[in-house]
């Protein structure tokens, strides 16, 4: 049986807020099977647990945010699609996460110190069945026209491939690489997409930080680029370090369903709104999705009953 994964002690981390500039403490902890991903606001007079789901997103401007119910104005968790792309990454099924504001803290702008948390405190098999979300047929949502024209696609595949196209019009950007496919089926996760940083444009950072975003951004958390290049010192981690981010935020962003995907994902210039509406056109189609287990992992998609490893 292909078992779910939980963590086999707890972590810590301390950190900011990217929008909100917040110190932020969180604490990873083991949960029971079937519990799926929860996060627990403990700085609030009473506790608050938001589950993650696709119904639980309440806005997608500049990140992913989840409130219980999905009702905006309620108890928020935001910028939560690094943290949730770790946890797709190394096959996690059950987690609390304790934090105390309303931010997952940006950390280095990846998913790479989350990775790094998370094998940290181990990972643990459990006596339950992984149920995978299986794409049945073609869902696509798309989005404006012409040079403003964005999709995104799931389609059927045994394993779980995600395709990324970006178009900037950026000579920093447009420099690099434009397009990534990558398998999750490879076990290269923490290798080839967890490093990868956020990144911003100084022409749209005051007019963020004028509405309150961007107020704890910073070269240390962010790829930053001017009219014409990377201002960050050190450079790119990746040639095509600006594509495999999108890619790392499309993982992060679909996790959110509660479950690993068995699908091919290709997107062309999506983003977090793209990403939450394209999960809510599958579940509004009772056709296009089913829920699997595998008794006999032999007759999973390779690569997925490898346990990560500790660090």
């Amino acid at each position: 049986m292909l078992k779910q994964r939980t963590l086999k002690s707890l972590t810590r981390a301390v950190g900011v807020g990217l929008h909100s500039g917040q110190k932020v403490e969180l604490t990873l902890r083991p949960a029971a099977p079937d519990t799926g991903i929860v996060f627990r606001r403990v700085d609030l007079p009473q506790p608050v647990d938001i589950p993650v789901r696709f119904d639980s997103v309440s806005d997608t401007r500049m990140a992913s945010t989840i409130t219980p119910g999905g009702v905006p104005g309620g108890p928020r968790v935001q910028t939560i699609e690094h943290l949730m792309s770790a946890c797709a990454g190394l096959g996690l099924d059950n987690v609390y996460i304790d934090i105390t504001a309303d931010e997952v803290p940006i950390l280095d702008g990846s998913s790479a110190s989350f990775v790094f948390l998370l094998q940290s405190a181990g990972i643990a098999l459990q006596n339950a069945p992984k149920r995978f979300l299986k794409i049945k047929k073609t869902v696509e949502v798309r989005e404006g026209e012409g040079a403003r024209l964005m999709w995104a696609r799931l389609e059927p595949f045994h394993g779980y491939k995600l395709t990324f196209k970006i178009d900037f019009n950026h000579p920093a950007v447009d420099a690099t690489g434009q397009e990534v496919s990558f398998d999750m089926g490879s076990g290269q996760y923490k290798r080839d997409i967890a490093r990868a940083r956020t990144f911003g444009f100084t022409k749209d950072v005051e007019a963020m930080r004028s509405r309150g975003l961007t107020l704890g951004g910073s070269m240390d958390n962010a790829i930053v680029v001017d009219d014409y290049r990377v201002l960050n010192a050190e450079g790119l981690r990746y040639d095509d370090e600006f594509v495999k981010h999108k890619i790392l935020d499309a993982i992060g962003d679909l996790f959110v369903c509660g479950h690993h995907l068995l699908a091919s994902y290709t997107s062309f210039k999506g983003g977090h709104a793209l990403n939450n509406k394209l999960l809510r056109a599958v579940f509004a189609d009772a056709s296009a999705y089913e829920f699997v287990t595998f008794e006999d992992e032999s007759r999973a998609p390779v690569g997925f009953a490898q346990l990560a490893p500790a660090w």
